[in-house]
């Protein structure tokens, strides 16, 4: 079958797991999200998988000051923490790939702190093995603790920032899709504000007042989210944010080329 080109996804920490209790995955959001992808796969789209952390990996983070580095007075706490949110990342990344199996989809993770050091857009890592024509193999990766070659040893290198190498190396990608928890896209207003509303069309040069959990989130929330979405807008013409418990608008979006969401511009 030939192929249409290739989608970079992003499956959201806070549709995958309830951002406020530890370590509780959100199955139902992951099983509707992965029958969707098997419908775009069947349609001849290669997928590559981000996921987020949610209450897998950020609480921990917070707790443990993970994303600031070293802090000596709790040093020893802070590896056996870093050890700790490595394995559950890797639990939370296999229940991904347990749900995409039980659709027929093959696919293998990539944990960051095995192949990628340093932080930000500009991470160091070689992504060509997301590139490999492996049989239909979906490849994965997800926001991690990686080591930095400075004084700070080590910090969390996001999902966004993935995404942004993913999409602007990786050859044939036609669509980025921020999958949100709970949310249509981009709000003028923060979520639990009564009358926010989609923003349809969103661009750098538009303000809007993000709600950004620092009590929870250790990368930067939305605004980070946004920030990564508006650079590569400048390369794929469809950078879309859309609501990931309404997986069915992935379809709608690349039949038709629009869906309720917000669509990102350079």
């Amino acid at each position: 079958m030939s192929t249409k080109g290739r989608i970079v996804i992003k499956l959201g920490g806070g549709l995958i797991t309830n951002k406020n209790l530890s370590k509780t995955l959100d199955k139902e959001a992951i099983d509707r999200v992965c029958e969707i992808l098997k419908i775009v796969s069947d349609e001849g789209y290669k997928i590559i998988i981000v996921h987020g952390a949610g209450s897998y990996g950020h609480i921990l983070s917070k707790e443990m000051d993970i994303s600031n580095g070293v802090n000596y007075k709790i040093y020893d706490q802070q590896i056996s923490a870093i050890e700790q949110i490595r394995k559950d990342m890797r639990e939370l990344n296999n229940e991904i790939i347990g749900s995409l199996k039980k659709v027929n989809l093959n696919s293998v993770g990539y944990p960051p702190s095995l192949w990628a050091k340093n932080l930000g857009k500009n991470f160091s890592g070689d992504i060509e093995v997301f590139k490999k024509e492996n049989n239909q193999i979906i490849p994965i990766c997800f926001g991690d603790v990686v080591d930095r070659n400075d004084e700070n040893e080590f910090g969390i290198l996001s999902g966004d920032d993935l995404m942004y190498r993913l999409s602007m190396e990786i050859p044939e990608v036609c669509f980025t899709i921020f999958l949100l928890g709970d949310v249509d896209g981009v709000l003028d207003k923060p979520p639990n504000d009564s009358d926010a509303k989609l923003v349809t069309k969103w661009s750098k040069k538009d303000t809007v007042a993000t709600i950004h959990n620092s009590e929870i989130d250790v990368t930067g929330g939305m605004d980070l989210k946004l920030m990564r979405a508006s650079e590569i807008s400048n390369k794929i013409e469809n950078v879309w944010f859309i609501n990931g418990k309404k997986p069915e608008r992935i379809l709608q979006l690349i039949r038709t080329g629009s869906t309720i969401g917000t669509k990102i511009n350079p």
